[in-house]
């Protein structure tokens, strides 16, 4: 590694595993290294981002990124993400047909936020379909005895949330918008309020009580916060 994660501005959550929060949104873009090998979870909001992460990724790693997992096919995930050429991409079925066929409102959901209008209609146009569709769960060996679990979860913050466990001592789960810190979880139009809670259900069981839970947006937390947020989502919603 020829820079450290501080240098950069990551945060080092675990040996070989880190992540950064992205401005504006304060999105999560998380890294896990492997022997040559890279795993980004999450891309960014822009081609721009994503060029950033992926020059970032390289000087953390000292090798390109080869596999991009991304959570949930929102603007602030997956815009940057044909900034990774070359790199396997990862994502839950479904999430083909949305960058496929609805890229359109994704271009207007991000000027919506935000997002200066030629830079959401670029990153539309260039949006990469995943060649790798989860349904259930997906590993990853990355090499040197690291190993990635890719596991559908969904659906609840969309119909098609991907969760990513990096086995470890701390065990790490990237949790996509399924859990937020930074503020109440957001339940767009394509969210999935009645199976929500059962996701995070799910969340808990890949890494249970003593993993650390990386969400969307927002600090890292633990299975007490995730377990706390999936009661309240339930009483919210209705649903048990």
């Amino acid at each position: 590694m020829t820079v450290t994660w501080e240098e950069l501005g990551w945060e080092r959550v675990a040996d070989g595993v880190g992540r950064c929060r992205l401005p504006v949104w304060d999105c999560t873009a998380a890294l896990v290294l492997g022997a040559g090998t890279v795993l980004m979870v999450d891309a960014g909001s822009s081609l721009a981002e994503g060029a950033r992460l992926r020059v970032e990724a390289q000087a953390l790693a000292d090798h390109r990124v080869t596999h991009l997992a991304l959570t949930h096919p929102h603007f602030d995930h997956v815009f940057g993400a044909a900034a990774f050429a070359g790199a396997d991409l990862y994502a839950a079925v479904g999430t083909e047909a949305v960058l496929a066929y609805d890229r359109e409102e994704l271009r207007l959901d991000a000027v919506r936020c935000g997002l200066p209008a030629p830079e959401a209609e670029e990153a539309a146009d260039a949006l990469p379909l995943p060649r790798h569709l989860v349904s259930g769960e997906w590993t990853l060996d990355l090499g040197d005895g690291r190993q990635a679990l890719l596991a559908n979860v969904g659906p609840g913050h969309t119909p098609h949330d991907l969760a990513v466990l990096v086995p470890g001592d701390p065990e790490v789960v990237f949790c996509g918008d399924l859990v937020e810190e930074s503020g109440d979880p957001q339940a767009g139009p394509d969210a999935v309020p009645s199976r929500w809670p059962a996701a995070l259900d799910r969340l808990l069981s890949l890494g249970g009580e003593n993993a650390l839970y990386v969400p969307g947006h927002g600090a890292v937390v633990d299975a007490a916060f995730v377990r706390a947020q999936r009661d309240a989502l339930a009483a919210r919603f209705g649903v048990s």
